[in-house]
């Protein structure tokens, strides 16, 4: 089937798992060593719990996977837990939800774009002065693709996804094959601790890192071609194989021969030093955790830009945020998530420890709240089997709010409080943009029939400049638009360079355009100062009953061109806006210039 229009910008299967789960898939590189930093503590009997709390954890993402492909399918229109909270649990809660996956979006370009310069610095130390640099970019170039289109990005993002996973079950399928580790790995030093609930459900919220981009695809479902729904509901699927896969595999090896933390080399790099060697393997491995690590942030520029869509048709952000640039692409969201990352980037210096505590709880909070809706959305459905789904995702919203709880206990004092008052912050920003957008429409009288069109009698003033040919389309338009026209122009007595009042009377007379002209002078140099008070007297007259004037302003055809114009007209629209009550026109002429 031929592929015409909009739908070769939108996303194919593999295009999807590229474009929005390499956050997910990335996470294998720190969630197994997030895992073994708690359980270390305990000696080799807590490297023994490895795979129990990886099965754990994978258990919960097949929770998560099969929950977010019914979420799929009931929220076509994408946005996740918000759109879920949004249609059961009510408008607040909702706005809770979309606040945490915009934190966790912004953390996540932050995160993986830090940690894939850190790979970077750590191959090359002597870049490591530079890491702010190469931050920004490699956020710079991230974002001018995902600018250039949805699809597009996806296309680019193929083949060091398909190089990673291959990588990495290489790795896992070569590592279990031996006998023993071709490097032999750190090995745990002595146990501090024993192994106790506490700690096991310390290092089953850490390893939870390993969950966060799950939800990206269901909030993107509108960038999928159609059928939209099943492909979306296909590339979770394969997302949540993928990923389980890859963390049992890895729980098996650290498992099998004991893997510690090491604080020269990370615990995939360990693991693949024992399975291949340290040879061209070893750093095929390397630079392909890295490149995806870096590529990870562009789940964030799949799935955000799609959320505030939705919040923007909900009236809770800026309705420019709706709005789809060539390609499918919404601009005005990729750009806004690039600041932000921007921001956080510059300010932890390209630390990416320095972000890592904050990271996830948001996440973690959508999870909650999405699991909770979705009990909600069947017990109001009560379709076939909805007893066992509502069961499913009662289960799944007990694991991931235990985990929201353990890792904000764990990480508020490194940060994590953070996060309570960033979504605060949001949702008290959503809502005073909702209410602003309910008083326009009550100002609008929208949802009401209007009353029949007057008609008025109008006058339009034009401000010139000069006879030229801008003046004259300017008079032409105006005399198509009110009853009367009046010309009106600023002189500065002062300046003797330029035209006295009587030459520019005389020029006009000369010109003989119909319309009069009224020549005011200024002996401060300003040019809204008497414009203003000019149209406040004419207001005053009361002998119209509309005032409209026309600001004539040049379109030329190159940028560099219009970086020489003098901005005289956004100067006098914003005085006439401020100081009088009449309706402003700024019309821009295209003026050809001749080579």
């Amino acid at each position: 089937m031929s592929v015409t229009g909009r739908e070769r910008d939108r996303l194919t299967v593999p295009q999807g798992i590229a474009a929005l789960s390499l956050d997910a898939m990335a996470s294998v590189a720190y969630g197994p060593e997030a895992i073994v930093l708690v359980l270390a503590v305990a000696g080799t009997h807590g490297l023994g719990f490895t795979l129990p709390v990886t099965a754990a954890i994978v258990v919960l993402l097949i929770g998560l996977t099969v929950s977010y492909r019914q979420v799929i399918a009931a929220f076509p229109n994408g946005g996740g837990a918000y759109a879920v909270a949004r249609a059961h649990l009510g408008r607040r809660v909702s706005l809770v939800a979309a606040a945490s996956l915009v934190i966790d979006y912004v953390l996540n370009v932050a995160v993986s774009v830090s940690a894939g310069v850190a790979a970077l610095t750590s191959a090359f130390p002597g870049l490591y002065p530079e890491r702010v640099g190469l931050c920004v970019v490699v956020l710079a170039l991230i974002t001018g693709v995902n600018l250039y289109g949805v699809a597009e990005s996806a296309k680019a993002l193929i083949v060091p996804t398909v190089v990673f996973v291959v990588a990495v079950f290489t790795v896992i399928a070569v590592g279990l094959l031996r006998a023993h580790p071709a490097t032999e790995p750190a090995h745990v030093a002595r146990a501090t601790e024993t192994v106790g609930v506490l700690l096991l459900l310390k290092a089953f919220a850490s390893g939870c890192a390993a969950l966060t981009g799950v939800e990206a695809i269901a909030n993107a479902v509108p960038t999928f071609r159609t059928p939209r729904v099943r492909r979306a509901q296909r590339t979770e699927v394969a997302l949540g194989a993928l990923l389980g896969a890859m963390l049992i595999g890895l729980a098996l090896l650290i498992q099998r021969w004991h893997v510690a933390p090491s604080s020269t080399k990370t615990l995939l790099a360990q693991l693949t030093d024992g399975a291949l060697g340290h040879h061209l393997g070893f750093y095929v491995v390397q630079f392909a955790t890295m490149a995806l690590l870096a590529l990870a942030a562009n789940t964030s520029f799949g799935g955000m830009p799609v959320l505030a869509s939705l919040l923007a048709r909900d009236h809770h952000v800026p309705h420019v945020f709706g709005l789809r640039a060539d390609r499918q692409v919404y601009r005005h969201g990729v750009l806004v998530l690039a600041g932000a990352a921007l921001v956080l980037l510059i300010g932890a210096q390209g630390d990416t420890q320095a972000l890592v505590p904050v990271f996830a709880i948001g996440v973690f909070i959508g999870f909650t709240i999405s699991q909770i809706g979705m009990v909600r959305h069947w017990r109001a459905e009560r379709g076939p089997g909805w007893h066992g789904r509502a069961v499913l995702n009662g289960a799944g919203a007990v694991l991931t709010a235990a985990a929201t709880v353990i890792e904000l206990i764990a990480k508020f004092g490194e940060g994590g409080w953070l996060v309570f008052v960033a979504v605060a912050v949001l949702v008290v920003a959503f809502e005073s943009v909702h209410r602003t957008y309910e008083r326009i429409g009550r100002a609008l009288h929208v949802g009401e029939v209007p009353g029949p069109p007057q008609e008025r009698h109008s006058l339009v003033v034009v401000p010139v400049g000069a006879v030229n040919l801008l003046t004259r389309e300017a008079i032409g338009a105006a005399l198509s638009l009110g009853d009367e026209v009046r010309a009106v122009t600023v002189v500065h007595p002062e300046d003797t360079d330029a035209p006295s009042a009587e030459q520019v009377r005389e020029e006009w007379e000369s010109w003989h355009p119909n319309v009069p002209l009224t020549v005011l002078t200024s002996r401060t140099r300003s040019l809204t100062r008497p414009i203003v008070d000019h149209l406040r007297a004419l207001a005053a007259e009361d002998e119209h009953d509309e005032l409209v004037v026309l600001i004539p302003e040049m379109h030329l055809p190159r940028p560099w061109h219009r970086l020489l114009q003098n901005q005289r007209g956004a100067v006098l629209d914003r005085a006439l806006r401020r100081y009088t009550d009449a309706v402003i026109c700024r019309l821009r002429f295209r003026i050809d210039i001749p080579r």
